[in-house]
């Protein structure tokens, strides 16, 4: 496992464009990282190219909170991996759960999606997790297996690409009601083994779900818990600053 830790911040659509610039800016000049940190924050779209701008001479990076699959066409509304990649970004969050679950977005999309960033060498970052009643129904491990084998059956993972999951329980996000530690890492133990057994590859899995700084610790404890993909908690500078103080 490596010594490497991941910190991610989904800015979803808390921050227009000028608070996006003015955040990356006051990352750009106040957060000095240890070498072991991988940072990378994930703007909206409209703001990423300027954020990409901002952060370019630092060790921060950039990713898309989502892709469409098809390089161009006539698909009103969706951006491509590729314009991704032209805009400077690293990364691309890949089946987080409110495009799952507020946008109706499938098992196979999610694939097509992990499939385009690839091919426009971005590194994906799928997220996977269970719902309250998935949980509640005792399918939790049921429904875990399913999107990870959805998404890494019979891939052929690039050589020398990271494969990094993120497991988000989805009655966890946004709600303040934050997984338990020790059942967070039973899961990535869990997540760990299967994409193993389907591509050959190790993982580097993330925990997120109300990551707030005063819990964070609590994840990065965990010997299968590589770093935190931080939703709301990420928007905010002061906040934001605390977390990393955990990670170094």
């Amino acid at each position: 496992m490596s010594d490497k830790k991941y910190l991610f911040a989904n800015w979803k659509m808390y921050l227009d464009h000028s608070e996006s610039e003015a955040l990356a800016l006051a990352l750009a000049k106040k957060l000095t990282l240890p070498e072991h940190i991988v940072m990378a924050v994930f703007p909206s779209a409209l703001a990423l190219s300027d954020v990409s701008k901002t952060l370019k001479d630092t060790p921060i990076s950039t990713g898309a909170q989502n892709i469409y699959w098809i390089d161009k066409g006539g698909y009103t509304g969706e951006i491509s991996a590729h314009m991704y990649k032209a805009a400077g970004c690293t990364y691309a969050l890949v089946g987080h759960s409110e495009r799952r679950h507020i946008f109706n977005e499938t098992n196979h999309e999610v694939r097509q999606k992990v499939e385009a960033a690839l091919a426009a060498s971005l590194v994906p970052v799928i997220c996977v997790g269970e719902t309250e009643h998935e949980r509640q129904s005792n399918k939790t491990e049921e429904t875990i297996e399913t999107q990870i084998r959805s998404a890494f059956h019979n891939i052929a993972w690039p050589e020398n690409k990271e494969l990094i999951v993120a497991y988000e329980p989805v009655w966890a996000i946004g709600t303040g009601q934050a997984c338990d530690p020790v059942e967070a890492e039973r899961m990535h133990e869990l997540i760990k083994k299967q994409v193993i057994a389907l591509t050959g590859v190790t993982p580097v899995i993330l925990y997120g779900g109300s990551v707030r700084p005063e819990n964070v610790q609590q994840y990065l404890n965990n010997p299968n818990i590589s770093g935190v993909l931080v939703g709301a908690a990420s928007a905010n500078i002061e906040s934001w600053e605390a977390i990393v103080d955990s990670f170094r």
